[in-house]
């Protein structure tokens, strides 16, 4: 009998949350959302496959009268080859997932008596890190191939949570991210197979570990439930939703252009929202409808989304879009397939515009209705469409790209009538479940095979949880110049990204910085410093650390910090678009304008806290006390838990001195060695390379040994006294 005539006994490891087969108590908590809908469907996927003969969904055994009795069941069938097994382990309640950990090697041993009575399977595949765990263990133990689903990462969790204001010690305490880690370590190492949602996943998070290859990775998008995303079969402007969106537009008969996401700055809908606004023609062709969570009210709503409304009811005001933009209050999850069946039979467009979109989920759903898509080029859309051929790519920081595409596809029916038959097929082709299911034994086949590459031998590992030291340089003087040297200088951040940080500290906006780096293909930052210091974000998803943003905020009056300064002479307030809520910049000329120090002296005169730089001569920023770039490198750096000596930092600009005073390796490049940089010559520790832009950088690794020693020649040669 060939392998392939073998029907197969799959077992699937997922052990926290609640899982039960019907009325899924999704939302209850952190740890009940998206991976037990996900398991549960893929189960009964699996199962109805013809080269399946049985699949036994392993959870956790729960007795807690606050819960369902269900869970303390030891068996439940969910169909005559499917079934939940629980396995006790731990205490009787119901308990979060880092509190599971001590108890993992018990659900092991239980599970490995479990299996030894009811039938040993052909395959394990595992589900989060503690599943991971568990799973790596019998896998070694019995010999039985694993392959694994991370859902989500600890590496990249961990960058979250320092985003969001917890230190290191806080994360560790609960969270018990290093023991996450390790178990991600540990079963990276044990693997056959990783299957993820996505390319961008692989490389963007997968590639942050030790273990990681990229020859055992399998992308396997999720299914789609095609009873519930479907084209229109009747007029859905009568129901409760499409009621409340045509309370916002004077002529409901125009297309939808169609965006639902939550209010979150990465998704740019402001973006999509002045691409409508500057164009006329867009106006007259299509209304726009933003689906952006629920509210009752903007002001009691988390800061980040906050300012995102607020900047959305600017716009729309701005550009006075009354009548012609619907941003309802409230939708319930039901509403979601009618809204989509709203823009199908309108001719609309459904538009991802985010600048960073992991996998894109409600592009999937808006072609399972019959809906064309225009999406961001960013990460998951490119597999989508490419996949499916129902649509368009966009570069989200481009309006005009935006405008002209969106124009494309409302003037061309021929193109929309193909884009969304295309997507229809693509979807069930490619994002259903039994698409999903026939791509999965496909993989598996392999692995029983024993064609699937192995992971390799285990690896030294490195002592922290990130890296030990970091690269951090401007955007203009340092990187842009030499395009050839550019070149060679990502060659080697990209070679080293497992030992070394890369972040970039740029005077720029998130939206033009990230322009720039995608221009010239400079390697993704772990760490983006914008607008002088006033904003960090975090890869792989630009997570802004909100901690830094309330921090900042301190005494912080830009109102009065305008109406002192735009009256004075030879200053003129950029434009909006080089502004940002902590940042005021200026041209200056110095010819007519009062000294940097009279600046400074007359805000303090006026009880205003901030910091005054001066750029390249002409450029003069206003920020917060509390921000700069260099307060920022010491920032991340101490959450990050990275040695300033052995941080290496390129400045180019006057803005970038407090990075590179102090105990940092720093260097100025060749190019600036005539300028505002040059009274830092005295300092001990600052190298002036050689050579200009990205040359001098490489310079200065070579000087300080960056990626061995990462010292001084002069301390290297007192060590080697003092030994």
């Amino acid at each position: 009998m060939s392998v392939k005539d073998k029907r197969l006994h799959i077992v699937l490891i997922s052990i926290h949350g609640l899982i039960r087969g019907n009325d899924l108590e999704l939302g209850r908590d952190a740890d009940t959302g998206g991976q037990t809908k996900y398991v549960l469907e893929l189960a009964r996927a699996l199962a109805k496959h013809p080269d399946v003969r049985q699949v036994d969904l392993i959870t956790r055994l729960i007795k807690d009268p606050e819960i369902s009795e269900i869970y303390a069941q030891e068996t439940e069938k969910l169909d005559s080859n499917c079934q939940i097994v629980r396995i006790p382990a731990g205490p009787d309640e119901y308990i979060a997932k880092e509190l599971l950990w001590d108890h993992l090697d018990a659900f092991t041993d239980n599970l490995h008596d479990f299996l030894f009575t009811h039938g040993l399977p052909d395959i394990i595949h595992s589900h989060y890190a503690d599943a991971g765990y568990v799973g790596s263990r019998l896998s070694n133990l019995l010999g039985i191939p694993l392959i694994h689903t991370g859902h989500s990462l600890g590496r990249v969790k961990f960058r979250r949570l320092l985003a969001a204001g917890f230190t290191a010690t806080e994360i560790e305490k609960r969270f018990n991210i290093s023991k996450r880690i390790e178990a991600e370590e540990f079963t990276l190492a044990s693997a056959e197979l990783i299957i993820t949602s996505t390319f961008q996943e692989i490389e963007k998070q997968y590639g942050l570990y030790d273990h990681y290859t990229a020859e055992m990775m399998r992308v396997i998008p999720p299914g789609t439930d095609l009873n519930r995303f479907h084209p229109p079969s009747h007029n859905q402007w009568k129901s409760d939703i499409g009621k409340t969106i045509s309370r916002f537009l004077h002529n409901k008969k125009k297309p939808i252009i169609l965006a639902l996401s939550r209010p979150d700055n990465r998704k740019n809908i402001d973006g999509l929202l002045t691409a409508y606004g500057e164009s006329k023609e867009l106006q007259s062709k299509a209304n726009l409808v933003i689906i952006a969570g629920n509210r009752d009210d903007i002001q009691d709503m988390e800061e980040g989304s906050k300012a995102v409304l607020t900047e959305l009811l600017y716009l729309i005001d701005r550009y006075d879009l009354y009548g012609k933009v619907a941003l309802p209050k409230h939708h319930r999850a039901d509403d979601v397939p009618i809204i989509y069946q709203l823009a199908a039979q309108s001719l609309g467009i459904f538009v991802n515009p985010a600048l960073t979109e992991p996998f894109g989920l409600t592009l999937i759903e808006a072609a399972a209705t019959g809906l064309p898509i225009v999406a961001t080029e960013d990460g998951g859309p490119k597999d989508i469409i490419s996949n499916c051929k129902n649509g368009l790519l966009i570069d989200p920081l481009d309006t005009e790209n935006i405008t002209d595409t969106l124009l494309e596809l409302l003037n061309d029916k021929i193109s929309w009538i193909n884009f969304a038959a295309m997507g229809l097929k693509g979807v069930r082709e490619c994002y259903s479940w039994p698409a999903h299911a026939d791509k999965y034994m496909e993989a598996i086949y392999e692995i029983i095979k024993g064609t699937t590459a192995k992971a390799p031998a285990p690896r030294s590992r490195r002592p922290m949880l990130f890296h030990d030291r970091a690269i951090v340089t401007d955007l203009d003087q340092n990187l842009l110049g030499d395009t050839l040297v550019l070149n060679n200088f990502s060659t080697l951040i990209r070679q080293n990204r497992k030992l070394t940080t890369f972040a970039i500290a740029t005077g720029r906006r998130l939206d033009s910085a990230l322009k720039i780096i995608k221009q010239y293909n400079i390697p993704d930052p772990d760490i983006l410093i914008t607008s002088g210091g006033a904003a960090i974000h975090y890869a792989p998803k630009l997570t802004e650390d909100t901690a830094w943003r309330r921090h900042i905020d301190h005494n912080w009056t830009a109102k009065a910090v305008r109406r002192i300064l735009d009256p004075l002479p030879g200053l003129k307030l950029q434009p909006r678009s080089e502004l940002s809520e902590f940042k005021i910049s200026y041209y200056i000329n110095q010819f007519r304008a009062p000294s940097w120090e009279e600046i400074n002296s007359l805000l303090h005169q006026h009880e205003l806290a901030v910091n005054v730089t001066i750029s390249f001569g002409q450029f003069l920023d206003v920020l917060p006390i509390r921000a700069s770039k260099g307060l920022a490198l010491r920032y991340f750096a101490s959450k990050w838990e990275i040695p300033l000596e052995k941080i290496l930092v390129a400045g180019g600009s006057g803005g970038d001195e407090d990075m590179m005073r102090g105990n940092t390796l720093a260097v100025v490049v060749g190019n600036r060695h005539n300028e505002e940089l040059l009274k830092l010559h005295d300092h001990e520790s600052i190298y002036f390379a050689e050579q200009p832009y990205a040359n001098g950088i490489l310079e200065a690794i070579d000087y300080y040994d960056f990626f061995n020693s990462c010292k001084t020649p002069q301390t290297v040669s007192e060590l080697s006294e003092y030994d």
